[in-house]
């Protein structure tokens, strides 16, 4: 298991401070502020202190209303709004500076027999063994990839991704808004389904927001654009161990009014479709400002 692995399973499990608060603390990795995919998940965890083992999420909905601050703990408040016959409600607000910085909603539910289906993934998509890790990447293609790309690849984290298509990273063509990446933790997960989830929608924040800058020849590593997440809302339909790799399918409806719409498709490597997620990014171009 890689540090940063290490590091994840910690900084997800959260210090009780009292009733319905908890603490969280982000990893010292010189970002300038909290990664999203961070804080959903460990709001989850806060919510998930709060509600019977047997009920599990099936959906969440959150906001972001101001940038974490990594160098100070994060506090979590849980509003313990419904405890029902067949479903929970948990609301979370994470406080930093006096501040709420982050709001989600998240409803649980214990395993019950229903209709089920699921539309077929992508078929077309090569086996991740067959492409190559963000690193060989750095080593294989050189100054081809951007400086920014290259730093960004380079960093040790707890997740390993395979892009399918790399000329969203090496051109300024305008591409179709779509991309699909391989992606797994870079060690073993616990068998614990709370945890799994946590982990789970810790990375549906990563690589999703980039894909609306596609169809304008661009991706969310150019300096002139300004990105953050606005609100992210997840699915989770079955769930998966996260033993192996998992396929992200996205794609970026509509981009208008400095915002990106992004959707994306959570499938394990048997086509069972795990989780949808879907997010709305504020995709800003900086402009000089007037003499």
């Amino acid at each position: 298991m890689t540090t940063a692995m290490q590091e994840l399973l910690s900084i997800l499990d959260l210090e009780r401070l009292e009733h319905n608060l908890y603490r969280g603390r982000s990893p010292q990795a010189g970002w300038q502020r909290v990664f999203g995919g961070q804080v959903i998940g460990q709001a989850l965890v806060a919510a998930q202190r709060t509600v019977e083992a047997e009920r599990h999420v099936h959906s969440l909905h959150c906001y972001f209303m101001r940038p974490g601050d990594p160098s100070v703990p994060i506090i979590y408040e849980v509003d313990r709004i419904r405890d029902g016959g067949s479903f929970t409600t948990r609301r979370v607000v994470a406080i930093q500076h006096g501040h709420a910085i982050f709001s989600l909603e998240a409803s649980f539910q214990a395993e019950e027999e229903g209709l089920e289906h699921q539309i077929d993934g992508p078929t077309d998509v090569p086996e991740p063994e067959t492409l190559k890790s963000q690193t060989e990447l750095i080593e294989m293609m050189g100054d081809n990839v951007p400086e920014a790309i290259r730093k960004f690849w380079a960093r040790e984290r707890p997740l390993e991704i395979k892009p399918v298509v790399l000329e969203h990273y090496t051109t300024r063509k305008k591409l179709p808004p779509q991309q699909r990446v391989w992606v797994r933790t870079s060690g073993d997960v616990p068998d614990d389904r709370a945890l799994q989830a946590a982990i789970l929608a810790y990375l549906s924040d990563m690589t999703l927001l980039d894909t609306s800058t596609f169809a304008h020849g661009r991706t969310g590593f150019d300096p002139d654009l300004m990105m953050a997440s606005l609100d992210h809302a997840m699915w989770f339909h079955r769930p998966h161990k996260l033993d192996d790799w998992l396929l992200y399918s996205q794609d970026s409806p509509n981009a208008i009014g400095a915002r990106g719409f992004t959707r994306g498709f959570l499938y394990g490597r048997d086509g069972r479709l795990i989780a949808s997620v879907a997010q709305e990014g504020l995709v800003r171009v900086k402009t000089q400002p007037k003499k």
